[in-house]
Order: structure tokens, then sequence, then C-alpha cells
């Protein structure tokens, strides 16, 4: 299984970016689907994450800002990010999973057995 990560780039504070997530060998309807990231540094940390019936979660530092979703026609999961903050900045990271991850499994990165290869977003001042 292979996650194509896409949708990363350099924006300035306040604005906007979609990530795109699409694995080839397991459908996004049947998996849980998450977003982690990486700045330099730190720890990898959850993002969101969306499970099969279309519930979503999000850390404390996304929430009211950034919504997952996904598109089972498409075979693809989204991370929209809205009011970007220079503490955004990071490497994004999706991950897939089994689509029954008990709530508290999800922000742990040890559940998620297939990663994207990671997108870089850059937010400037």
């Amino acid at each position: 299984v292979q996650l194509q990560a896409s949708g990363g780039g350099l924006v300035r504070a306040g604005d906007s970016l979609r990530l795109s997530c699409t694995p080839s060998g397991r459908t996004v309807s049947s998996s849980t689907m998450a977003w982690f990231r990486q700045a330099p540094g730190k720890e990898r940390e959850f993002v969101a994450a969306i499970r099969r019936g279309r519930d979503t979660y999000y850390s404390d530092y996304v929430k009211g800002r950034f919504t997952t979703s996904r598109d089972n026609a498409k075979n693809t999961a989204y991370l929209q990010m809205n009011s970007l903050r220079p503490e955004d900045t990071a490497v994004y990271y999706c991950a897939a999973g089994a689509d029954r991850l008990i709530v508290s499994s999800l922000r742990l990165r040890e559940h998620y057995d297939s990663w994207g290869q990671g997108t870089q977003v850059t937010v400037s001042s």
C-alpha cells in the first residue's frame, strides 16, 4: 500500500491550502485516514483523522481552522487548512489505519500501518 500526498507549498499567514492523499491498494472508505505533521526538531504530531463513519477528530492546535474529509468516488482524503499560521509550518503526512480504530488510538502513530511520503507546508509571517 502506498499513499500519495500532495498540495503543500509556500503561503502567507492567513492563506489556505488543501492537501490530498490518495492510497493505492487500499480504499479510503474502509480505512481511518489521518494527518500528522512534523516540524524541524520536533516529533511527529497528530493533526486530524476521519473514521469510516465520517466522524472527524482534530488536535486542539488546528480545531476550527482545519477540516478533514474524503471523497470515496475519488478514493482521496483531504485536509483543508484555513487561516494558516507560521507555527503550522511542517512536513505533513497522511496515514491510513484500520477502519475501526477507537478514538483513544487515533492520535497515536503506531496504530497506522501505511504512510505517505510527506508534503512540505511553509507559512510565512
